[in-house]
């Protein structure tokens, strides 16, 4: 039976390295890219800014308390887009199978490689050089068993790291890892498992499942089989889309439910436009809200036959979830995403005489945006904003 052999290929602060490798002036010093506004957060932060403790999802504001010496951008996502489509190029040179995860990370299922590259390090160690060689920048990458250990591995080194995990070595590989490298495991589940005397991943893979079912509940025989280096799931060549949503940070934060209620409104409007256009509908609704104190809080909703996708639907829910919150405070932060989705197939003699106009309407709207640019026609809703 074919060896089975994963790699994950991570890039190294990849918005930030690159800025530095276009601008030497940058080079050595703390860079952070992120939304320039006081309500900004931070995307990537260069090695040199995480001593001082900057990292992602960080306000800006906190960002300039930590390192007020560093250099402040605001990214340019078309143009890293460009340099990851040149890297991913380079990917299937080496695989066939490659799984993007984001645009600075993928796995690649490189089994049946070790025939070209006996040694499987070198490997790794050419495709690092080649990207380094095409592009200017760093990446690390791990190589294991499965996803779990790759992406491990990958991460254990960095910057600039190259980790192989032996086989037959996995558990031990494992065992003296802090349980946050557990897939699943963020600082509450964490914090569960400390309690009850579980620090070392290699703790977790020795406890029986009932007594991880005791901590943990549901997540225990999955957390397990992590632990002792077991994972089933494949490289996926074609990834399809899991979700599709909007979020906003507002400048100001939403103080009364006229606002609220006018930003809930814009979010399904967006949603829904996106859905359309991806020709999708999903089935599962989240509503996300970050308050003024930063606190944050997910309401969702799963259909249990309709699908969702129409503007009217997505609000509706929205708002439903919204008056679950019992809010306290003014919000920072609304999200919406749509989940579970599948290709919507359109059946006009299911809908009523109000539904199908509203179809019509949406159609109509979005083939005049995608002539003549989005402010061509638009709900009297969005026309203050795109002013200003």
């Amino acid at each position: 039976m074919q060896r089975r052999l994963i790699m994950h290929v991570d890039m190294d602060a990849f918005y930030a390295s690159i800025e530095q490798r276009d601008r030497k002036e940058l080079r050595g010093k703390p860079v952070i890219i992120g939304g320039l506004s006081g309500r900004g957060v931070v995307a990537t932060a260069s090695y040199e800014a995480r001593r001082f403790g900057v990292h992602a999802a960080m306000s800006m504001r906190e960002a300039h308390v930590r390192c007020p010496q560093g250099v402040f951008l605001s990214p340019r996502l078309a143009y890293y887009r460009r340099i990851s489509q040149e890297i991913r190029t380079i990917f299937y040179e080496y695989s066939p199978v490659v799984e993007p995860l984001a645009l600075d990370e993928a796995f690649l299922d490189i089994s049946g490689m070790e025939r070209q590259y006996p040694q499987v390090y070198t490997l790794a160690r050419s495709i690092k050089e080649r990207i380094l060689r095409q592009t200017g920048l760093e990446a690390s990458a791990g190589i294991g068993a499965n996803k779990f250990l790759a992406k491990v591995a990958s991460d254990l080194e960095k910057p600039n790291g190259l980790v192989v995990v032996p086989e037959g070595k996995e558990a031990a590989f494992l065992a003296p890892l802090p349980i946050r490298r557990l897939w699943g495991v963020g600082n509450v589940t964490a914090q569960a498992l400390a309690r009850a005397g579980f620090f070392f991943i290699g703790q977790v893979a020795q406890a029986s499942v009932e007594d991880l079912q005791q901590v943990v509940g549901k997540q225990a025989h999955y957390l397990q089989l992590l632990a002792n280096g077991k994972d089933a799931r494949p490289v996926v060549a074609t990834r399809a889309m899991q979700s599709i949503g909007q979020e906003h940070t507002y400048e100001e934060d939403l103080a009364t439910e006229r606002a609220i209620d006018e930003n809930l409104r814009k979010l399904a409007y967006e949603t829904a436009y996106r859905l359309r256009q991806q020709g999708v509908e999903g089935r599962t609704i989240t509503l996300k809200i970050r308050f003024a104190s930063f606190r944050t809080i997910t309401r969702s909703f799963t259909a249990p036959m309709q699908e969702i996708y129409r503007e009217a639907d997505v609000y509706r829910i929205s708002r439903r979830l919204y008056e679950k919150t019992a809010r306290q405070e003014p919000i920072r932060l609304l999200g919406l995403t749509v989940r579970h989705l599948r290709r919507r197939y359109e059946q006009p003699s299911l809908f009523d005489e109000d539904t199908a106009s509203q179809e019509k309407l949406a159609k109509t709207i979005d083939a005049v945006q995608r002539r003549f640019g989005k402010q061509a026609l638009m709900k009297g809703l969005f026309w203050d904003s795109s002013q200003s």
